[in-house]
């Protein structure tokens, strides 16, 4: 493993995807973000292993796959690979330049508790324990969240969110803050992140993290994780989404520039406005905003996302960042 991705020495450029090292795993690939990472990257021209957590969806995943992309059977593997065992992720590891970890909820458990924090912290801890101990792995895209930087204790006031600057990815959300308001979704995103980061420094892994807001798809509800705590995130400024299309270049992105380095704040648009709830709401398939959300007044955004725009300022993605 090599650090270098942010080295001056390194430079600025693109990732040479063309070269002999084309093979790159996708882990959890069952997932929204993972399922449409694999569609691009084999849309690209890499050689994927779609490694997934549930073995249970392996023969189904194959046929979908194998039927939408007929030329490129050949070029995808799909693996089982448990991230709490250690020896399926390195066999889902095996021959690959590249990891794109995210970790998304079981379907037999569709929402973030302390347990739930728990497996997802000794998850990231065994993938990059893994990523070290894998030669052929040069680079580590983790995918995190905006929850991991946005909370923490303004002058142990109720104010969830600070209000003296904006917010960008050299925040940290405040482990101490999550725990006392029970905000599982900021809690287990920063310290899995945390961990991944310290593992990283410590076996000279080279790793990018993603924070991406909150992700819209089309079946996004109110009991989303990532809306525990969305009027105060609404109010200051700081209530950021993400389109699917956008996240994921954003990812190829960060892989494919050599001088992409540490975190990276990743949104297309921000909810700061009564339009915006009512707007959001609607694609809930709910009536009217929550109540919660409800609010008449326009916020300034504080939140940034400049990190992200220059690296993707001349990325040919044909997606511009807001």
């Amino acid at each position: 493993m090599r650090m270098g991705a942010g080295d001056e020495e390194a430079g600025a450029g693109l990732w040479n995807y063309n070269s002999s090292s084309k093979r790159v795993c996708v882990m959890d690939a069952s997932g929204r973000l993972g399922s449409a990472l694999v569609h691009r990257l084999l849309h690209r021209g890499y050689s994927v292993h779609a490694a997934l957590h549930n073995h249970h969806e392996v023969e189904s995943y194959k046929r979908q796959y194998w039927s939408d992309h007929e030329n490129n059977n050949s070029k995808l593997r799909v693996l089982d690979s448990d991230p709490l065992d250690y020896q399926s992720i390195m066999e889902a590891l095996k021959g690959c330049c590249a990891l794109f970890y995210s970790f998304e909820l079981p379907s037999d458990h569709p929402t973030y508790d302390e347990v739930m924090g728990e497996l997802e912290v000794r998850a990231a801890h065994n993938v990059l324990e893994a990523c070290a101990q894998t030669d052929t792995i040069d680079k580590v895209v983790f995918t995190s969240s905006a929850t991991a930087v946005l909370w923490r204790d303004n002058n142990n006031q109720h104010d969830a969110l600070p209000s003296e600057s904006d917010v960008d990815e050299r925040n940290w959300s405040d482990i101490n803050f999550c725990k006392k308001f029970k905000l599982w979704h900021g809690l287990s995103k920063t310290v899995a992140e945390k961990t991944a980061w310290a593992l990283a420094m410590d076996r000279g892994v080279n790793m990018v993290s993603i924070n991406g807001g909150l992700l819209m798809c089309p079946d996004l509800s109110i009991k989303d994780p990532y809306l525990l705590g969305a009027a105060e995130m609404f109010k200051d400024g700081v209530f950021v989404t993400v389109d699917l299309k956008f996240l994921v270049e954003a990812h190829i992105c960060v892989f494919e520039d050599i001088s992409s380095y540490g975190r990276y704040l990743c949104f297309n648009h921000i909810i700061n406005c009564n339009n915006d709830v009512v707007n959001l709401a609607t694609k809930m398939s709910q009536s009217s905003s929550p109540h919660a959300m409800e609010d008449n007044g326009v916020y300034q955004q504080r939140i940034s996302n400049d990190k992200l725009s220059k690296l993707m300022l001349d990325y040919d993605s044909g997606i511009q960042v807001e």
